[in-house]
């Protein structure tokens, strides 16, 4: 434990000046000195000064207290970086973030980073915004008591966060949500990059890679819509969304605490107006190329698409059955009835039901 150290505990109040004379070997008089050296000179005085070069100007004891107090009482679980951010626009410290780092560790008030591991060759950015887009859920207790799951899409060209949504369970339907969100606002881009999660592929044999040919809900629409489906086969492979739950998971437990946020209706809501925006202007880089791949959607019936879809055949009293509900077909000016037609039933994100004969809607259900 070094002198700094050593120190700064006494001032956390965490142990006595007495007690820290004792643990440095020094007399309480020569204690004394260094903390009066210290509160006129700040850390110059652990050290040798004949070398010369230029010390760190002295910052006053009383702002180092108010720094470990409020990292104590209000940011205990933020990390540093949010700590900092907090401290430097919402009361007015101004040090730097190494400089503030250094003052916790050496406080005992945040863990030094364990050692990097092996080499690894980074993956490129792909050069356009709507090149390659990452879905991922995050299952993590977002409120306290109240586990959820975080679905996010964000591009790979700049990292910027396109939709965020808590769900109670990641699904099919809540994919089609991410999907509708962004092709809607955005336009069509050419691929996504998931991890090999029921919803988005089908496994015959355990160990064995996803089969070659896909029919789920999420493959059909992805297929219809001309997108190609890139299935990572390990967290690894997925860096640049882990790295971004990573920065999520550090930061929105914290922001919602903050904000008194106790629902997920209002999480919701808080994610939309207040921290998406924040992460985009704080995380986002700026894209190789200044054009965009989206292209818009035209003439096509997303809320169709993107539904799970059922096929039916009409029963004679032009009714269809889907999971013991019975659903009743409006008449029709097209048809005198649609008895033996064959239908298909739709699963909306929203919870509604839908009936849908040759690509045009016959009738929704709430």
């Amino acid at each position: 434990m070094t002198k700094k150290q050593v120190v700064m505990m006494a001032i956390e109040k965490r142990i006595t000046w007495l007690r820290a004379a004792d643990i440095l070997g020094v007399t309480p008089r020569h204690m004394r000195r260094l903390k009066r050296g210290y509160e006129q000179n700040g850390c110059g005085v652990f050290r040798d000064h004949r070398g010369g070069s230029v010390r760190r100007k002295r910052i006053p004891v009383e702002v180092l207290e108010r720094l470990c107090r409020l990292r104590r009482e209000q940011y205990y679980d933020c990390s540093v970086q949010h700590f900092h951010e907090k401290v430097t626009e919402k009361h007015g410290i101004s040090l730097s973030y190494t400089w503030t780092k250094h003052v916790l560790q050496a406080a005992g008030l945040a863990e030094k980073e364990a050692g990097r591991g092996k080499y690894r060759r980074r993956r490129e950015r792909r050069p356009m915004v709507g090149m390659l887009i990452h879905m991922d859920a995050s299952t993590h207790e977002w409120l306290p008591g109240l586990p959820a799951d975080l679905v996010v899409t964000l591009d790979d060209a700049d990292g910027r966060i396109l939709y965020a949504r808590f769900v109670e369970q990641e699904g099919t339907l809540s994919t089609m949500e991410a999907l509708y969100h962004v092709l809607s606002r955005r336009g069509r881009f050419c691929e996504l990059y998931t991890d090999r999660g029921s919803h988005f592929c089908h496994t015959s044999k355990a160990g064995e890679g996803p089969d070659e040919e896909q029919e789920g809900q999420v493959a059909r629409a992805l297929k219809m819509l001309g997108i190609r489906q890139i299935l990572a086969r390990s967290p690894e492979a997925r860096g640049r969304s882990e790295r971004a739950f990573g920065t999520i998971q550090g930061r929105l437990p914290q922001e919602l605490r903050i904000a008194g946020v106790r629902d997920y209706e209002a999480a919701n809501r808080y994610l939309e107006q207040e921290f998406v925006p924040d992460f985009n202007r704080r995380f986002t880089v700026k894209p190789a190329e200044r054009a965009s791949a989206f292209t818009p959607m035209v003439g096509i019936d997303l809320s169709l698409l993107l539904s799970a879809q059922h096929e039916r055949i009409v029963r004679k009293d032009n009714t269809v059955t889907f999971e013991k509900l019975i659903l009743q077909l409006e008449p029709s000016r097209d048809r005198m009835h649609f008895v033996r037609c064959p239908v298909v039933v739709h699963e909306f994100y929203n919870g509604t039901l839908g009936v849908s004969y040759q690509g045009r809607l016959l009738s929704r259900y709430n």
